[in-house]
């Protein structure tokens, strides 16, 4: 049996091991594939379930905002503006259109083809246009979200809650032209609705917005601060050792612990009230102060020393190196890491939950604290809505949030590769 000699085993030995290689880089080749994957079909089922809700039905009806039947002498008396019946108005054009339809039975079905809420927006286009009153208009309204999903999916097939009277009006509307598919503009400019059609995302991506104003400006300039005081000022031993682990570990900590200290702190000690942007904000700069700190003691320290080193040299002082030199060539990283925090809390829910930001908000929030709930609360309701039609506003608002988060995160790369300086 003839011996291998040292150069053959050598070359069987990288032999083995380039086909070792090989086959790591497939496994890694096949789990980017996996993984890819796993995103194209999380997508691709998001944005089926919420495309539909970028568009909804709409029935045309000739409204005569008529002062007798809405009881209005005085279009400038709030309380006659608000007492009127004006979904009284679409039921009458629906009469006047099927006048076949007698019986009380069948009046109550005819009238839930236009949505219910369809009367608060003939309310405000006559606050509007005050001079309607005693004219007759041509509006499109929302349709009810049951005509609305038989449109969209059950036409052809079983499914709708629709009876078949329902269905054959819904037809013969739509064979006269008197609805029609358009754009879905309550999703964007409505607040939260126990109606579906008439539910939109302003009032959550508002409280959003307040949010994480609150958020940016308490948590960026003092994680800022406490950065440059732990890398500039702060001598080194043990304490700041103690304060560097524990700013460390706050960053990894459950964000629903924030919720409960916001709600120990800021609610049950403070008496701060309960579902406002304000104490959102303040909880989440809790959350977001250890990633803040963390990302500026990493920029601060990219700057090099020499920078440091020549500006003392030529008579600076500590701080005008850091505020001068330092600072400004950080800044690229700061603005990288506040903008990162900004969108993890941006896609908070657990801690707004502890300070009852899940409660039930119609109106647009306009201040820091007037009630509000966020996209990913109201995410959540609508997912435990039980009316069908809110799956499609839940897909259309996760869509909203993903397209949120992703400018976020293409802003933080933009910013660094524009203000970046390299040495």
């Amino acid at each position: 049996m003839n011996k291998l000699s040292t150069g053959e085993k050598v070359a069987l030995g990288l032999a083995k091991r380039h086909r070792a290689e090989k086959r790591f880089r497939w496994y890694g080749l096949a789990s980017i594939a996996f993984g890819l994957l796993c995103l194209l079909v999380l997508f691709t089922d998001i944005i089926s379930k919420g495309a539909g809700a970028f568009v909804a039905h709409y029935i045309k009806v000739d409204v005569t905002y008529s002062g007798q039947r809405l009881g209005i002498k005085n279009v400038d008396d709030p309380m006659q503006m608000a007492l009127a019946d004006y979904q009284g108005l679409i039921n009458d054009y629906l009469m006047q259109t099927f006048p076949e339809v007698s019986q009380r039975r069948d009046k109550f079905e005819l009238y839930q083809l236009a949505s219910s809420g369809a009367g608060f927006e003939l309310q405000a286009l006559l606050q509007e246009q005050p001079e309607w009153l005693g004219k007759t208009q041509t509006l499109w309204v929302l349709a009810d979200d049951d005509v609305d999903l038989y449109l969209k999916y059950f036409r052809n097939k079983d499914g709708s809650r629709l009876t078949a009277q329902q269905k054959g009006w819904v037809e013969q509307l739509v064979s006269n032209g008197a609805i029609d598919q358009r754009f879905n503009r309550a999703l964007f400019s409505h607040g939260d609705s126990r109606e579906p059609e008439m539910a939109g995302i302003k009032g959550a991506f508002m409280g959003s917005l307040l949010t994480l104003l609150v958020t940016l400006v308490l948590s960026f300039p003092v994680g800022v601060a406490a950065a440059v005081y732990l890398e500039e000022y702060a001598p080194k031993n043990r304490w700041t050792d103690f304060i560097e682990i524990n700013i460390n570990n706050l960053a990894a900590v459950p964000s629903i612990i924030y919720g409960l200290l916001g709600l120990a702190v800021f609610i049950n000690f403070l008496g701060m009230p309960r579902s406002i942007p304000l104490v959102g904000g303040l909880v989440l700069t809790l959350m977001t102060l250890p990633t803040v700190i963390i990302s500026s003691r990493a920029a601060i320290k990219t700057v090099p020393p020499s920078i440091r080193e020549a500006a003392l040299g030529l008579g600076a002082s500590k701080m005008q190196v850091i505020m001068h030199h330092v600072l400004p060539l950080a800044l690229p990283g700061m603005l990288t890491g506040a903008i990162i925090g900004m969108a993890q809390a941006l896609g908070e829910t657990a801690p707004l939950l502890m300070i009852g930001m899940v409660a039930f908000i119609a109106d647009i929030p306009h201040s820091l604290t007037d009630p509000a709930t966020v996209l990913p609360v109201q995410i959540f309701l609508w997912a435990d809505s039980p009316e069908r039609a809110f799956t499609e506003r839940t897909s259309a608002a996760i869509m909203v949030l993903l397209a949120f988060l992703m400018v976020m995160n293409a802003l933080a790369v933009l910013l660094r590769r524009h203000l970046q300086r390299r040495w």
